[in-house]
């Protein structure tokens, strides 16, 4: 017996309402369930990651693992029938996620050890932000997401002048200390140069020579001023983040304007 397209679409658009939408009981209930699931199958990854309790109770949790990423499956497969455009769903942040806290366990027959990357499963509580409407929290997320992109640029330049400064250095300091001394080539010279830059100093390659030792120093005292660089361009373009309304415009729909704005400065419509 075929149901008629009406029929359908009431189907989806009910089940749409449960899977998606957190307003009624029905949605807001299939979210709180949800959310302790992912936050009960985080904990059974991250204990089983421990020897000791592995060995004793390895098996419930591979079983318990198992029994959360059908769940998840189950629950993937009814988002992308319930939406208009399935495709659009699954290359969007959140139906990249859920399909990345299904698939390890399931590849983890192809690759043994690949179901410790379950712990992305972490990123699904972000979901906590709409089912109890943070949207003070929601609003920040994008200041910060806004002031990271305006940075961007700087920070690219940024980090391609590290790399420059990284290779010279590890080439500099593979012809100094050579392979004698724990420099074997220039890449190994340039994780030299990065952990020393970073100030981090792991110890497990150092300078052994009066001249290397010099440019070890003055290296360190430059990566102490250097590594503040990004944390003021991001600072900057924070602060002008805040003084920018998140609001759009009703009639052409872009953002962007002052905190004081009456007018869409794009097309001069009321905010």
């Amino acid at each position: 017996m075929k149901h008629s397209p009406a029929v359908r679409a009431g189907w989806r658009e009910r089940l749409h309402e449960i899977v998606y939408e957190s307003d009624t009981f029905a949605g807001r209930s299939f979210d709180i369930v949800l959310l302790w699931c992912i936050l009960a199958s985080v904990i059974v990854v991250m204990l089983e990651s421990v020897a000791s309790v592995r060995a004793t109770h390895g098996n419930l949790l591979s079983l318990i693992e198992w029994g959360f990423t059908l769940l998840f499956t189950i629950e993937y497969v009814l988002r992308l029938l319930s939406v208009e455009h399935p495709w659009r769903y699954a290359r969007s942040f959140y139906g990249v996620v859920d399909l990345l806290s299904i698939l390890p366990t399931y590849l983890n027959f192809l690759v043994p050890g690949l179901h410790t990357l379950l712990i992305i499963r972490i990123l699904r509580l972000l979901r906590l932000f709409r089912v109890f409407k943070m949207t003070r929290y929601v609003v920040e997320a994008d200041v910060l997401v806004q002031a990271l992109r305006a940075s961007w640029p700087k920070i690219t330049i940024f980090l391609s002048t590290i790399i420059l400064i990284t290779a010279i250095m590890g080439a500099l300091m593979y012809t100094i200390e050579g392979p004698a001394n724990g420099f074997e080539n220039i890449p190994a010279g340039m994780y030299w140069a990065i952990v020393t830059l970073t100030t981090v100093g792991f110890g497990d390659i150092v300078p052994h020579t009066l001249l290397g030792r010099f440019f070890s120093s003055a290296l360190m005292v430059f990566g102490y001023g250097i590594i503040a660089v990004p944390t003021g361009f991001v600072t900057v373009e924070l602060a002008r983040a805040k003084s920018i309304s998140v609001a759009a415009c009703k009639s052409c729909g872009k953002q962007g304007h002052d905190i004081d704005a009456r007018h869409c400065k794009y097309c001069g419509g009321k905010l």
